[in-house]
């Protein structure tokens, strides 16, 4: 008789610590996330298993070990398990005031830390934040923050790096153009026609191979992945999944749930739940 898989499981809330936009603990058995961007900075932990995963087009591995990953914002990434077991991890999503996006291409030259006395502070910072005690939080992100900004600005001050690709890419001026038209309208969303006509470009398909060639993914993929974000937030918020789902973009609950169960690993229902234990 074949072995049954442990069922996936997610936590997930929005902690009042300023800085920390949310808290994600997840385990999963078979799961592969697509490419897709986050407006925050990913820093993640392994408790267990392997993950593999790309960041701006070069792939990594990583299992438990003293290494910290950090994924900077607006950088097209994926991930996937690499074992029958999956892998168990615990994420902080870090705005701007913790880490300012300047440090972007150092992190993404070199997104695996190998740093014990870094990982054991992203742990404390964890049980702090897992109690709901927000000032021990604080304090513990001010080390952790401490620490994150060795690291980057030490790789800034080596030189330039790889960096992310968007920056060298072809036509990279008018990809960050319809980047910031679509950030600035994520629920009602734009036609790339409405785009092409605005940024002043006769046809559609320049702009998708702009877009294409500086991030990594295309625009309606970029776009999918900002309307998920945003869900994300409304659910931990206590808004329900019907209403989060028009309230982000998506035409009702079942169009939201498709997406959302490929870029968080679960349904919308299930997360909003987590967030309320």
């Amino acid at each position: 008789m074949a072995a049954i898989r442990p069922r996936s499981t997610v936590s997930a809330w929005q902690p009042s610590v300023p800085g920390i936009a949310e808290v994600f603990h997840a385990r999963f058995t078979e799961h592969a996330y697509p490419a897709h961007v986050h407006d925050t900075w990913a820093l993640m932990i392994l408790d267990g298993g392997r993950v593999d995963f790309a960041l701006d087009g070069e792939r990594h591995g990583v299992g438990v070990s003293d290494r910290v990953i950090l994924l900077p914002p607006g950088v097209s990434h994926d991930g996937r398990t690499v074992t029958e077991a999956g892998f168990r991890k615990r994420v902080l999503y870090l705005d701007a005031s913790v880490l300012p996006e300047r440090l972007t291409g150092a992190a993404v030259d070199a997104p695996l830390l190998a740093d014990p006395a870094l990982r054991e502070r992203v742990h404390g910072l964890h049980l702090a934040l897992a109690e709901r005690d927000p000032f021990e939080a604080q304090s513990r992100l001010a080390f952790v923050r401490e620490r994150l900004h060795r690291w980057l600005e030490g790789r800034a001050a080596e030189g330039p790096g790889r960096g992310p690709r968007s920056a060298a890419a072809p036509g990279a001026r008018v990809a960050v153009r319809l980047r910031e038209l679509l950030d600035a309208r994520v629920p009602e969303g734009i036609t790339l026609e409405e785009a092409a006509a605005e940024l002043g470009y006769g046809h559609p398909t320049h702009l998708i191979r702009s877009f294409t060639a500086a991030y990594g993914l295309p625009p309606h993929a970029y776009l999918t992945a900002r309307r998920v974000a945003l869900a994300r937030r409304l659910l931990l918020a206590g808004v329900r999944p019907a209403e989060a789902a028009v309230a982000a973009g998506f035409y009702d609950q079942a169009h939201l749930t498709r997406h959302f169960g490929r870029h968080v690993g679960i349904s919308p229902a299930r997360f909003a739940r987590s967030g309320r234990r």
